[in-house]
């Protein structure tokens, strides 16, 4: 006869099973794991460390950004490499002065833009590669139907979250748009997340930023993200807020309209 206790265990163990890419209910050989799970770990464990440690195909990227119709602008950090940028997260939050100069360049030949993209390898180059054309193009979609300029699409190498401030600084934006390759897991190497800055400048805190994670396939899908990052940037433009204030800002604006 079959034991009902044994049976709802098992069935809310499969049940949580399909609800994560966690490592969950793996089983057990012995005093060790099972071979497929031992191997598995091993598998992403690589592909953890390949994401952080390669680079980002810069010129896939513009390819796909020229398909798009949408210019791009290259710029690095002061990291001058992968392993000072992993040692040094500081100097990856700045731009080297070619860099700026590039920028502000673009800036005198316009007055200023709504927002600026930035796509940055951060800690994941294969989410770059594999998510960021498609959400720079929902995104650039988006923004034109709210009509909104766009400056050229920032591609960014060796940079941390925070270099989208003097990005958006040098090229006069009110938004800056950060997205960026997070730091892979176990369970995904190929999350990319979107960082939202409300009038960008230097030494912006990062309380000031609004954030939008796990973007890729079997997280949050790509069409969801942009018209997440769109809600955002509205509701930036409409307060003049951005961060840990927005909600009530937001909040406070539907009370009073």
């Amino acid at each position: 006869m079959a034991n009902p206790v044994i049976n709802a265990r098992a069935s809310s163990i499969a049940d949580l099973k399909d609800m994560t890419d966690a490592r969950v209910a793996l089983g057990r050989f012995g005093a060790g794991a099972p071979t497929k799970a031992a191997q598995a770990f091993l598998l992403d464990h690589a592909r953890a460390r390949e994401a952080v440690w390669s680079s980002v195909d810069q010129e896939v990227l513009q390819r796909q950004l020229l398909d798009l119709e949408l210019d791009a602008v290259v710029v690095e950090s002061l990291a001058g490499d992968r392993s000072q940028y992993v040692r040094r997260p500081d100097l990856g939050r700045k731009l080297s002065a070619a860099s700026l100069a590039r920028l502000e360049a673009i800036r005198h030949r316009d007055e200023g833009f709504d927002v600026v993209i930035i796509v940055a390898d951060g800690l994941s180059a294969s989410a770059v590669d594999i998510n960021a054309a498609a959400v720079v193009g929902a995104l650039a979609d988006r923004l034109r139907r709210h009509g909104l300029s766009l400056a050229p699409v920032v591609i960014a190498s060796q940079a941390r979250v925070a270099l989208s401030d003097p990005v958006g600084e040098a090229l006069a934006a009110k938004t800056a748009i950060m997205l960026i390759g997070e730091r892979p897991g176990l369970s995904a190497a190929d999350s990319l997340g979107a960082y939202v800055t409300y009038s960008p400048q230097s030494d912006t805190p990062d309380s000031r930023r609004n954030c939008v994670s796990n973007i890729r396939e079997g997280g949050l899908p790509i069409a969801a993200a942009a018209d997440q990052i769109i809600e955002l940037v509205i509701a930036m433009r409409m307060t003049g807020i951005s961060g840990v204030g927005l909600k009530d800002a937001v909040a406070k604006l539907e009370t009073t309209a």
